[in-house]
């Protein structure tokens, strides 16, 4: 049973697929979301998500929407993450709570780029919903 164990976790961590999913829950996105930016339907990012396997130009694509490289998501695993957040928690209980705060970034400039990035993705939602009442208006003028 041991060695059943460990070959089902070594199948499910070379699902592509299932990486995917993984990375856009963590980064708070919604598959429609994901869709939307990659010109493609909810539909297609869930058999996308599905997939054990994708192209390599698919799987590219996909990485720059969600903010990472190819590599990451294929060598993504939920275990280095718990790792990386078990080790810093540890060295900063170790060097005390004053030394917990090594901004490389500044919060300011992420939230700034966060909300560009969703009110680019809301204006595309909006114009892609205006088209649609403008085909529907088109085909209702035709009967």
């Amino acid at each position: 049973m041991f060695i059943f164990e460990i070959m089902s976790t070594a199948t499910k961590t070379s699902h592509i697929g299932r990486k995917i999913s993984r990375i856009r829950e963590l980064r708070g996105m919604k598959q429609e979301a994901l869709a939307a930016e990659l010109g493609i339907s909810q539909q297609s990012v869930s058999t996308l998500e599905q997939s054990e396997h994708i192209e390599d130009e698919k799987l590219e694509k996909v990485a720059k929407v969600l903010g990472v490289s190819k590599e990451a998501i294929e060598n993504f695993s939920e275990e280095s993450i718990f790792h990386n957040i078990n080790n810093f928690n540890d060295n900063s209980v170790n060097n005390g709570p004053l030394n917990n705060f090594h901004c490389t970034f500044n919060p300011l400039d992420k939230l700034v780029e966060a909300y560009e990035e969703n009110k680019k993705l809301y204006e595309r939602l909006v114009l892609a919903e205006k088209e649609k009442v403008s085909y529907l208006e088109k085909l209702l003028d035709k009967k």
